[in-house]
């Protein structure tokens, strides 16, 4: 069976195997700059004008008509959008399904809310992908990625939680113990789609240990896992080294955040989406 997979661009993903693939891009603002997050977007610019920048800064969800305009002539969509928790993309999904299924009867559209964002929007749709591939039909693929979301946890380390502060995602006095005396946030995506804060590390290979930890405890024993990173891939690759030592068959792949994730997660966050229990 053929059908269309649309992510919001928090998945940081461009393109899926051997299915029809398309993103919608979120927006971050300030005071004097927006910035679109489309694979036109030079993130590393974007990230070190933030770091620079001291004023007011903010991120937008796509509206339903953005959603809308990706579904095209598909007869049979599965939109994979950020928790529901942090933005109004899956409602905005929401929206434009109901409407496309208004004006095409007996087309179908599935919207997902990952609660969560980054590499476990990823893996939910490569998971999807991979249904597609092996020919599942929709209400069976609709059916098995519903179970597959059970299974599916992302964790953090970020150096900076400045961003999340500045739009009310996480409490200043929270926000203040990352980056202080190279301290680092360690946390995780809880299961009503929120930031969770669950420690803290200081230095980056008290980090990784933590992040591996954390890991562990959400049931991860080996299996898929999807490491983003804004501008620090020595990091990324060390915690991937640190994975294999002791899951040698781990199926890892390491990339970049985009934009949205490059705002939050901030210059040297790590997001790790990986399957558990």
């Amino acid at each position: 069976m053929s059908f269309k997979i649309i992510t919001d661009s928090s998945s940081d993903l461009l393109g899926l195997d051997g299915v029809e693939f398309a993103s919608v891009p979120l927006k971050i603002m300030t005071s004097d700059r927006e910035f679109c997050d489309s694979p036109e977007l030079d993130v590393r610019e974007m990230t070190e004008y933030l770091r620079k920048y001291r004023g007011r800064s903010s991120s937008s969800c796509p509206n339903s008509a953005e959603w809308y305009s990706q579904f095209g002539d598909a007869e049979k969509v599965f939109c994979v959008a950020i928790t529901s928790g942090l933005s109004g993309s899956y409602n905005n999904a929401c929206a434009a399904a109901r409407e496309y299924m208004e004006e095409y009867p007996g087309r179908k559209v599935c919207v997902i809310d990952t609660l969560s964002a980054g590499p476990e929007v990823a893996l939910i749709a490569e998971k999807l992908a991979e249904l597609a591939v092996l020919g599942s039909d929709f209400e069976e693929a609709e059916s098995k990625i519903r179970q597959y979301l059970c299974h599916t946890h992302l964790a953090f380390s970020l150096e900076s939680l400045r961003n999340f502060a500045n739009n009310g995602r996480v409490h200043p006095a929270v926000a203040k113990i990352a980056g202080l005396l190279g301290i680092r946030v360690i946390g995780r995506a809880s299961e009503k789609g929120e930031l969770e804060v669950v420690g803290k590390a200081r230095g980056p290979e008290r980090a990784l240990a933590d992040v591996l930890e954390e890991m562990r405890r959400g049931g991860y024993i080996g299996g898929r896992v999807r490491i983003h990173h804004c501008d620090n891939s020595d990091a990324a690759f060390k915690l991937e080294k640190r994975i294999k030592d002791e899951f040698p068959d781990a199926n890892i792949t390491v990339g970049e955040t985009r934009g949205l994730c490059s705002f939050y997660a901030e210059i040297g966050g790590l997001l790790v989406g990986y399957e558990g229990l």
